[in-house]
């Protein structure tokens, strides 16, 4: 199981420089045999990025989806088109959209059957609030939304998802948490695929953590047992500082 770094450009770029920064990490990908490498564009670049990776090895994925195939639902993407245009990946349940656009546990496990049904892998997003981890609430936090994001996932389908916590008072902050709390949660979430499914299933499944992810900080965070990579926000947008994070790994 190759630990996955994965760069989420989130709202930024526009096609040039996506272009660029993509042709970067290809440039650089062969380097980093030891990771598997996941840029995840802005939507309407994602055909011009997958052209600008083609032959690296470097995966393609998208911010977000829709759960529903087709149909009347302007503005949205379906996991079909998203393969289309060479995505193998989509990250769902991202904390800007759990607390800034409002989407909950139950949207998330929509679209994370979706995405499985289509052969996209999903990459499902978990992680408190500053005022929830400063009340002790983490672990309650981290399972209801385990709980509610994965309901329904067969032993099967759980070994093609990846989850990524990301405690979202680390995230564009600067702050970061420790190794030590970021693998607490981590081992906290083996304990839960443990509890549903069994040791062997939880052993497979690859688990990121996000929030200020540097190249500096990098090496101490994937040395922890239960942390299997990075989901990476700014520091993704600089190519070799994604591959110094990638060089961690």
């Amino acid at each position: 199981m190759l630990p996955l770094i994965a760069g989420n450009w989130k709202m930024n770029t526009d096609r040039a420089s996506a272009v660029a920064l993509a042709k970067g990490v290809a440039g650089g990908a062969a380097l980093h045999k030891q990771v598997e490498l996941l840029v995840c564009p802005p939507a309407v670049y994602l055909s011009s990025v997958a052209e600008a990776l083609a032959g690296s090895g470097v995966a393609l994925g998208a911010q977000n989806m829709y759960h529903e195939a087709n149909g009347a639902f302007t503005g949205e993407l379906s996991a079909a088109m998203l393969k289309d245009v060479g995505c193998q990946y989509v990250i769902l349940g991202h904390s800007e959209r759990r607390h800034i656009l409002g989407e909950t546990d139950a949207a998330v496990n929509k679209k994370t059957l979706a995405s499985l049904a289509a052969g996209l892998v999903p990459i499902v997003c978990v992680g408190e609030l500053l005022a929830e981890r400063e009340a002790g609430q983490t672990a309650a936090v981290i399972r209801r939304q385990f709980e509610g994001s994965l309901a329904g996932i067969s032993a099967e389908e759980i070994e093609k998802i990846v989850i990524a916590y990301e405690p979202v008072w680390a995230i564009g902050t600067g702050k970061v948490a420790t190794p030590e709390q970021a693998e607490e949660v981590h081992a906290d979430l083996r304990k839960l695929l443990i509890e549903r499914y069994n040791e062997r299933f939880a052993a497979t499944v690859r688990i990121l953590y996000g929030g200020s992810v540097k190249a500096s900080n990098a090496g101490e965070l994937l040395a922890q047992p239960n942390i299997n990579g990075a989901l990476v926000g700014g520091a993704s947008l600089k190519a070799e500082e994604f591959l110094g994070i990638a060089a961690a790994g």
